[in-house]
């Protein structure tokens, strides 16, 4: 028996209709787009086209060539973060970042002579939106901030946050890796300037696929990432300058992104909010669950409508590490230890450097899952008395 709930890893299984697309688009299409007049590679350019498209309606953004794909998420938010900042900036974040965002502030910080404030979260996970307030300086230019916890699903106030921003006429880019196809996710109303994205998480589409949404005014401030072929202006020597090719060179992953077509259109089929509204269900009755369990600690908030499906634990009796290697080994049960690319949320929570065992349910867990690895983890806990 095999169990997966390592989810806000990567989302498995995925949908039937990806794994599909993605095939039909390696063996029946193949072309690149943009490089091409012939049908197969018009229809290549009507698929990154729909997905668009697809992107725009599921973040409610109203700019289609504002909407640029990348290989993942982390390469996003080096493109927006470090072809964004300046000399002199103060930066804000917090500290329930991951690494996707700490490690490119904190090489700024040394290349660029940046001002970075990271802001200590509760121990729940969220940041304290007068903390935020009071940590505003006059060069302060730039917030990044994660839209939920990868380690205990917390939920930051974003659209308190980004009316500030707005305000005080701060740059404002989310990391949605958590959110996006999990909860509702709204560009103009969080306020944002960039809202960065995966395809293989709630999206449910493959690995190797990411992107963002940027607006016209962050965009003024960025420069190219990446230069090279785009299909456009060939005469040139020079980038273009206009979206999305200003930062889409190369081959773009056309498989992947017919697989995240997909993911989208299964999502916008099923409705994000049924699909919350179930997922929320299964992580309060796992929770309910686990606090009966006198030498098991589960982090964050208690309640699941506070918070993305994503639990992380300890127990007194066994170290997290040896517990998900014997829940995997004897009970088939996928999970993750350790510190999740996290340090400082593992900080804040009080539990670094040894982390924690993080289980993350998806759309298609089930009650039986929860309920299997309830019996595992209780089993487990027995034997160690």
């Amino acid at each position: 028996m095999k169990i997966y709930l390592d989810n806000s890893a990567t989302t498995y299984p995925k949908p039937e209709e990806v794994y599909t697309s993605v095939f039909n688009y390696m063996k029946n299409i193949g072309a690149n787009p943009g490089r091409g007049g012939y049908a197969n590679a018009l229809e290549g350019d009507r698929i990154i086209y729909n997905c668009r498209e697809a992107l725009m309606k599921l973040f409610n953004f109203d700019k289609l060539e504002n909407v640029i794909f990348t290989a993942n998420i982390t390469q996003s938010l080096n493109i927006v973060l470090k072809n964004v900042i300046k000399d002199g900036w103060h930066v804000i974040t917090s500290s329930m970042e991951h690494n996707s965002v700490l490690r490119p502030l904190s090489t700024l910080k040394e290349t660029k002579n940046i001002d970075l404030d990271i802001i200590e979260c509760s121990a729940d996970g969220v940041i304290n939106v007068e903390d935020f307030r009071n940590a505003i300086k006059p060069n302060t230019k730039l917030v990044a901030l994660t839209h939920a916890s990868n380690v205990i699903g917390s939920i930051q106030p974003l659209e308190e946050i980004g009316k500030i921003c707005r305000e005080k006429n701060i740059y404002f880019v989310i990391d949605s890796a958590q959110s996006a196809g999990a909860i509702p996710v709204d560009f103009y109303k969080i306020g944002c300037n960039a809202l960065t994205f995966t395809g293989h998480k709630s999206l449910l589409g493959p690995q190797g696929i990411g992107g963002f949404l940027i607006d016209d005014a962050l965009n003024k401030e960025a420069l190219p990432f990446i230069e090279g072929g785009t299909g456009s202006l060939s005469q040139s020597i020079v980038q273009p300058d206009f979206l999305p090719d200003k930062f889409e060179s190369g081959t773009l992953n056309a498989p992947g992104i017919a697989g995240l077509l997909s993911g989208i259109n299964y999502i916008m089929k099923e409705g994000i909010t049924a699909i919350q509204e179930k997922e929320q269900e299964l992580c309060q009755h796992f929770i309910n669950e686990l606090l009966n369990i006198p030498s098991i600690k589960v982090y964050g908030f208690k309640d699941a409508a506070l918070r993305t499906p994503t639990i992380s634990i300890n127990s007194s009796k066994i170290n997290n590490a040896e517990l998900g290697f014997i829940l995997d080994r004897e009970y088939g049960i996928m999970s993750r230890t350790g510190l999740h690319c996290a340090p400082l949320a593992h900080k804040t929570m009080g539990t670094f450097p040894e982390g924690t065992l993080r289980f993350s349910i998806g759309p298609f867990n089930d009650k039986k899952d929860i309920n299997y690895a309830l019996h595992a983890l209780n089993s487990i806990i027995k034997g160690c008395d």
